[in-house]
C-alpha cells in the first residue's frame, strides 16, 4: 500500500517552490491544487464544523439537564482534554493524523466521553443533597459509578484491540492477517477512541470528582460570606434603631414631666 501522503507531496513542491522562486518566472503560470489534497481540505473543512456543532448541542442539552453552568464547562473540559490522549495514542502506535478518520474518532470520543460524565456528575448532584459535606458527596460518587464507569472503558477498548493493533482476523477460513489494507483504513479512528477513551477515564475519576468538591467547597464559602455581610448589615442597624428608641422614650418622659409641673 502506497504511504506517500498529499500533504507532504504539496508541502515538498511548495518547499521547491519558494526555494527557487527567484530562477522561475510564475508570472504566466497559474499553481492550482486538485485531486486528494483539495479533498482532505474539505473533508476537514466539513469536520470542524461537525465538531463544533456538536459541541454546540451538547453544551444545550448538558445545560438543559444540569441548569449549572459549572458542571456543563467540567464536561466539555473533558471532551476537549481527551483530545491528548488522541495524539498520545498516534504517537505510541506510530500513526500519522487522518483528517478523516481520526477527525470521526474523535468525534465519536466524545458522546462516550460526555456519558460517563453525565453518569458521575448526576449521581453527585444527588447525593449532595443527602450528605453531609461535598466531601462525602463525592467518596460516594465514586464508589458507586466507579464499576460502570470502569467497565464501559474495558469492553470498549477491548473491542477495539483488534483494529488497532491491525489485526485483520477471518473466521471462516481460521487464518489471522497482519497490518491489511483493511486493518490500515480502520487503524487511526479505532486508536483515536482506544487511547482518548483511556485518558478520558483517568479525567472522570479523578479530575472531575476533584472539580465538582472544588466548586461546592467554593460555593459554601461564598454562601457563608454573603451570610456574614447579612449579619453584619442587621448588627450595624441594630445600635441606630436603639438609639432611636431611646430618643423617643426621653422626649415622651420630658413631655409627661412638662404635663406633670403644670397640673401641680
Amino acid at each position: 500500500m502506497d504511504k506517500t501522503q498529499a500533504s507532504r507531496v504539496s508541502k515538498e513542491l511548495n518547499d521547491y517552490l519558494h526555494s527557487h522562486k527567484a530562477g522561475i518566472n510564475l508570472n504566466s503560470v497559474q499553481l492550482t491544487w486538485g485531486g486528494e489534497d483539495v479533498e482532505q481540505k474539505e473533508t476537514a473543512a466539513f469536520l470542524i464544523k461537525a465538531l463544533l456543532i456538536a459541541i454546540f448541542l451538547i453544551f444545550i442539552i448538558l445545560l438543559t439537564q444540569f441548569n449549572s453552568f459549572y458542571a456543563t464547562f467540567l464536561v466539555l473540559i473533558a471532551v476537549v482534554m481527551s483530545v491528548s490522549g488522541v495524539l498520545l495514542g498516534h504517537l505510541i502506535m506510530g500513526l500519522k493524523f487522518s483528517v478523516l478518520m481520526s477527525g470521526v474518532g474523535i468525534i465519536a470520543l466524545a458522546g462516550i466521553v460526555v456519558n460517563n460524565n453525565i453518569v458521575l456528575i448526576d449521581t453527585y448532584q444527588r447525593y449532595i443533597g443527602i450528605s453531609r459535606s461535598p466531601l462525602e458527596a463525592v467518596l460516594r460518587t465514586g464508589g458507586q459509578r466507579l464499576r460502570p464507569v470502569l467497565l464501559t472503558t474495558a469492553t470498549t477498548i477491548l473491542g477495539l484491540v483488534p483494529m488497532v493493533t491491525r489485526l485483520n482476523i477471518d473466521f471462516p477460513r481460521g487464518s489471522v492477517m497482519y497490518n491489511s489494507p483493511t486493518a490500515q483504513i480502520w487503524a487511526q479512528l479505532s486508536t483515536s477512541i482506544a487511547f482518548g477513551l483511556g485518558f478520558a477515564t483517568l479525567l472522570t475519576l479523578i479530575f472531575t470528582p476533584c472539580m465538582l468538591f472544588l466548586g461546592s467547597n467554593l460555593g459554601l464559602m461564598v454562601k457563608k460570606k454573603h451570610r456574614a455581610h447579612q449579619i453584619f448589615a442587621q448588627s450595624n442597624r441594630f445600635p441606630s434603631y436603639y438609639v432611636k428608641f431611646k430618643n423617643k422614650i426621653e422626649n415622651g418622659a420630658k413631655i409627661f414631666g412638662a404635663f406633670s409641673k403644670i397640673n401641680k
